[in-house]
């Protein structure tokens, strides 16, 4: 096929080398969804494509395309085309791509011609590419063996998961941390950024030949984000191994995790005294969440530590006062959901250990699969 077109055979190594793309879409469809390495340049903004597609209902194609061309012409027309050759100019590998890979992209490719330069445009367009990456998603278990890190909340499971090439961060393609605490400061991806991400980085794993996709335990929800229902379903299937971590060593990372690094991030964004009172509604916010597991009277008494807390913290300046709140949120609530969810997970147990004893059943199963 012609270099003016890319043929959906060359999906894969678009995504892998996270080649740039122009996305001719209006920013409205982009804001539903894109691909992690592209950038909104539309033919049309939001208000001409509407023009355009109620046209398109009531009086077909040729009236449509003759509505474009009235909308996007003299000005607004010479500014479109001069982004889209600053875009090409500092990015001479990008493809562009429309929804189909129809109109919008071959228009746009022929404008930029008659402006002097030869960029090809994406076969099949966004709702092409969009499959081939769920495509993607749902495949993986077929082709790779999936295991599971379980581990007590405050175990390190991702930090396990992060020091590991087998493996794929979910927490962090989700952009949450998967518990009640679990939001971050920049707010998550939209659902289909985040499974478009999520194919990403199954396809850089491919790459890698590992003997194992190692991913932490999660829940269907990631904060707001579902893990996709096939990859989800196998997930529930898959052999499990047990990180176990005492709880002299799960504090202080919970302290970690939940206060210093969250306040820091808090602070950066927000500034000192704003991002102080954003993360202690954060913190209320996130004990409020588990008020219906919990019940009202061990609530409570978690809101009240977390103002202790707080209120100690301004005052001397200490944050070891965090940790009566932790300490009570383990053993009231994270402890005994740990405990329950696991005898369910029983008879896929295959490993249990520290996190040196897992890294070394690892390391043997990756060395006798090499044999």
């Amino acid at each position: 096929m012609s270099r003016q077109i890319i043929a959906p055979a060359e999906y894969r190594e678009i995504f892998l080398s996270d080649r740039p793309l122009v996305d001719l879409r209006a920013p409205v469809e982009f804001a539903k969804g894109a691909f992690p390495a592209s950038t909104n340049l539309p033919l049309m903004n939001d208000s001409e494509r509407q023009k355009v597609g109620t046209c398109y209902k009531e009086h077909g194609q040729a009236a449509a395309i003759e509505l474009g061309h009235s909308l996007v012409k003299g000005k607004i027309k010479a500014a479109r085309i001069q982004a889209w050759l600053d875009f090409f100019s500092a990015h001479p590998d990008a493809n562009l791509y429309c929804f189909r890979g129809g109109l919008r992209s071959q228009l746009t490719q022929q404008w930029i011609r008659e402006a002097g330069l030869e960029v090809p445009y994406i076969q099949g367009g966004y709702k092409a590419m969009r499959q081939y990456l769920i495509d993607t998603i749902d495949n993986t278990p077929q082709q790779q063996q999936l295991l599971i890190l379980s581990g007590i909340t405050g175990s390190g499971k991702t930090e396990f998961i992060l020091s590991r090439s087998e493996s794929v961060d979910l927490e962090g393609t989700a952009n949450h941390r998967g518990s009640s605490f679990g939001k971050n400061v920049t707010p998550q991806p939209s659902q289909i950024n985040f499974e478009n991400s999520l194919a990403r980085e199954l396809l850089r794993h491919q790459e890698r030949q590992e003997s194992c996709l190692l991913l932490e335990d999660e829940s269907f929800l990631i904060g707001r984000r579902a893990i996709p229902k096939v990859f989800f379903s196998a997930m529930q299937q898959a052999q499990v191994l047990v990180l176990e971590e005492p709880l002299e060593a799960r504090l202080p990372r919970l302290l970690d995790e939940y206060v210093h690094k969250m306040q820091r991030g808090f602070e950066q964004h927000y500034g000192a005294e704003e991002g102080m009172a954003v993360f202690g509604a954060y913190l209320r916010q996130s004990v409020e969440g588990i008020r219906k597991r919990l019940g009202h009277q061990q609530t409570d008494q978690l809101l009240q530590l977390v103002d202790s807390s707080l209120q100690t913290q301004l005052q001397r300046n200490t944050t070891e006062q965090h940790l009566e709140w932790i300490s009570l949120l383990l053993e009231k609530y994270y402890d005994p959901m740990y405990q329950y969810q696991l005898e369910k997970k029983a008879e896929r147990i295959i490993f249990r250990g520290d996190r040196q004893a897992i890294h070394q059943w690892l390391d043997e199963r990756r060395s006798n699969r090499s044999e």
